[in-house]
């Protein structure tokens, strides 16, 4: 689980790097742009972190990866079961952002089914774990 945290955060990390703006990339200055982004032309957003759903998905994922961090036991079922309940449950607080703030209906849709098949395997997941006194 160590690895897969942290290959996420080295994919994330990566995601990052190319959604920012060539201009505040190291060694990418472009000359005339102050990075402010092109509110002059009258489409300006509001930096990410200022972006209700931004800051929602940032706390899930955080969330998530916290809770993932959990005491191996050395049995493999054991640890797939309880590191994956958290993981699941990320995707339930990230499906509740887009459902909060998306527009897309079919992200909506996916959204809902992503509740609904993630909310059951965590519910078989637990039953599972409660089984074995775990």
């Amino acid at each position: 689980m160590a690895i897969l945290a942290a290959g996420a955060i080295a994919v994330g990390a990566g995601l990052a790097f190319a959604q920012a703006p060539m201009q505040n990339r190291p060694g990418h200055a472009m000359p005339g742009h102050s990075g402010q982004g092109h509110s002059g032309q009258g489409h300006a957003n509001p930096p990410a972190s200022d972006n209700p759903s931004t800051r929602a998905y940032a706390e899930a994922n955080a969330r998530m990866h916290k809770d993932m961090a959990i005491a191996y036991t050395g049995d493999a079922d054991v640890d797939f079961m309880r590191g994956m309940i958290p993981h699941h449950q990320g995707a339930i607080d990230m499906a509740r952002v887009v459902l909060k703030h998306g527009k897309d209906a079919k992200v909506r849709a996916l959204a809902e089914e992503v509740i609904k098949a993630q909310e059951g395997e965590i519910a078989m997941m637990r039953q599972w774990l409660a089984e074995r006194g775990r």
